[in-house]
């Protein structure tokens, strides 16, 4: 079966027999082959097929997909934000359109040419950081945020592929320094990082802008604070000049309505511009730029006797006829609590507060006791974190175990330390008729402010301090702020600091508080200042009236048009009617000159 061919028959011819078998041969040949070559274009075609979806697939990792670069760029832009006004509709922070260079990194042909030509356009980019930045497998990385107007023209020349540019909105701030601690400042995505911008991200605009809402700003209402920006802009003037006079290490001032508790101006030195937050300064107090009013604790000194002789007064301990013994140093266990310009006498209440008797003061805190001494701070708000609209705070200070002689030496603002807005919040609320209110940086009017008070002083006490405030700046340390024709009252408070857990004889914090006017209240106006030093016209005192008192006298006078304000010719002839009811006149309590601590 050599060719698996049949034997031929006996009578067939051998030459017909073989061409048949010939033409079998090739026809079996002819199949086999044709099977072969249908094999061999199959994979041929297969093979072109694959190298089609793989050149395909190849394409498409490295072609820009619009839906993607969309979406990638859409989380990349700097979300819009609403404007922020103060009281009278003055632009205090808003968004302006500003153009960004973006790059495609899977699109750049020669990374090491875009690089060198880009950071020739825009020589303030990093060029090791944009190598890295083009070399990375992001589909949209950024080249530079905010460019100029010419530095767009100059990228766009360079006609480099992967390269384009977006729209987006940058956050400004018209009045750089003023109000910098309230308004605050935001990052280059615009998102809040301090102050009310961050206040703004906490009541949804951050979870909005994440939720995948991309808001315009002409859907955005404008946020309205409190502040009147032109006012603020004279306090910060003001405190800053104190600041470098007094060659104190800081210092800040801050008006408030007492009736609504808004803040109206407000200002804390050394501050920043919050268009350009992070800029190191060179003078190294500088770099401590610290919301000293919110932020910053400090022993009050004796602007606290504020607060304790209401207490007194509140708990019927004493009234202004009562008189308390300020002849000798008080003494208690192995302390010795001494008056910084003592009388040696008895003194009537009125004189406790113009003499600023450490002594007196002491004496009638102990009259309430330790337990409704601590009593009276929680009702007024010391002992607890101060929450207003900024969010960044500090909690007090005050021992943890109360004895006697902490109420001793709380009583004048001693061992126990607060935010100065937090004091301020509390002499508020016992000169405005005794109603204590959170301060707000938000417009609020009297009504809404009494839906949200507390009674903390009958009416009664609320005119007996004021009365006693009026006193002092006529006879006491208050004197240097009493401004002709603005009937100020006010309280002086000046703490020894503590330095390295002890207190020094020569470094002291100094506060001022003063109401205006002290017959009905509209106005509390607080000024301190950290370390300021004495000057030789002031005999080497650098005691609360002499610096923060002065530069309290001088923001009251710069500003009261700007209140409303204006000047009375004439003092008001009862000032204090509920007290001339009980017998009491302005004129009638006797003082003996001024002290201060």
């Amino acid at each position: 079966m050599e060719d698996q061919f049949p034997t031929p028959p006996n009578d067939a011819a051998p030459s017909a027999w073989a061409r048949a078998k010939s033409i079998a041969g090739g026809m079996t040949r002819t199949r086999a082959d044709k099977s072969g070559a249908r094999l061999g274009l199959l994979a041929v075609g297969f093979t072109a097929v694959f190298l089609a979806i793989g050149g395909k697939l190849a394409y498409l990792a490295t072609k820009p997909d619009p839906q993607s670069l969309r979406r990638a760029a859409s989380e990349a832009v700097s979300r819009a934000r609403p404007d922020i006004v103060d009281r009278n509709g003055e632009i205090l922070a808003t968004d302006v359109k500003v153009m960004s260079v973006f790059a495609e990194p899977k699109r750049i042909i020669d990374k090491d040419e875009a690089v060198e030509l880009l950071t020739a356009a825009l020589p303030d980019v990093n060029a090791r950081e944009l190598r890295e930045r083009l070399s990375s497998k992001k589909g949209f990385v950024w080249v530079k945020r905010g460019i100029t107007p010419k530095e767009k023209d100059e990228v766009f020349r360079l006609g480099l592929p992967g390269i384009s540019f977006l729209p987006e909105s940058k956050r400004i701030y018209p009045n750089g320094f003023d109000a910098a601690h309230v308004v605050g400042y935001t990052d280059i995505d615009n998102k809040g990082i301090a102050g009310i911008e961050k206040y703004i991200d906490g009541q949804g605009l951050a979870d909005l802008s994440d939720a995948g809402f991309r808001l315009d700003q002409t859907d955005l209402t404008p946020v309205k604070l409190s502040l009147d920006l032109h006012v603020t802009h004279a306090v910060r003037d003001e405190v800053a000049k104190g600041v470098e006079l007094f060659h104190a290490a800081a210092g800040a001032a801050a008006i408030m309505d007492v009736n609504t508790g808004e803040m109206i101006a407000y200002a804390s030195v050394p501050d920043y511009d919050p268009n350009n937050p992070t800029d190191p300064k060179n003078d190294a107090r500088d770099l401590s730029r610290i919301n000293r009013l919110n932020v910053g604790r400090y022993e009050m000194g004796s602007t606290f006797k504020a607060i304790s002789i209401a207490m007194a007064m509140e708990a019927g301990k004493v009234n202004l006829n009562t008189r308390v013994d300020a002849r000798e140093s008080l003494r208690y266990g192995g302390f010795t609590i001494h008056d910084f310009h003592a009388t040696h006498r008895v003194l009537s209440v009125p004189e406790v507060f113009t003499h600023s008797s450490n002594i007196g003061t002491a004496r009638m805190a102990m009259m309430v006791g330790v337990d409704g001494h601590k009593a009276f701070l929680k009702k007024m708000g010391q002992l607890d974190t101060l929450r207003t609209e900024l969010p960044e705070s500090a909690p007090p200070l005050w021992p943890k175990h109360w004895s006697e002689l902490n109420t001793i030496t709380i009583a004048f603002g001693q061992g126990i330390s607060v935010v100065p807005l937090q004091a301020m919040m509390a002499v508020a609320g016992l000169v405005n008729g005794g109603n204590l209110m959170t301060p707000t940086f938000l417009r609020r009017d009297e009504e809404a402010a009494k839906a949200v008070s507390t009674r903390v002083v009958k009416p009664e006490t609320s005119e007996a301090l004021r009365y006693i405030m009026r006193l002092n700046a006529t006879e006491g340390s208050a004197k240097l702020a009493n401004i002709r024709g603005y009937f100020v009252g006010g309280k002086t408070g000046t703490a020894d600091k503590l330095i390295h857990g002890r207190y020094s004889g020569n470094r002291v914090f100094t506060t001022f508080m003063a109401i205006a006017p002290a017959d009905k209240p509209k106005y509390l106006f607080m000024v301190l200042f950290d370390d300021p030093q004495a000057l030789a016209k002031d005999g080497g005192y650098h005691t609360a009236a002499y610096n923060a008192g002065v530069v309290t006298g001088a923001i009251i006078e710069r500003v009261a048009n700007m209140l409303d304000l204006p000047p009375r010719m004439e003092n008001p002839t009862t000032p204090f009617p509920l007290l001339a009811k009980l017998g009491y006149s302005y004129a009638n309590t006797p003082s003996e000159g001024g002290g201060e601590h």
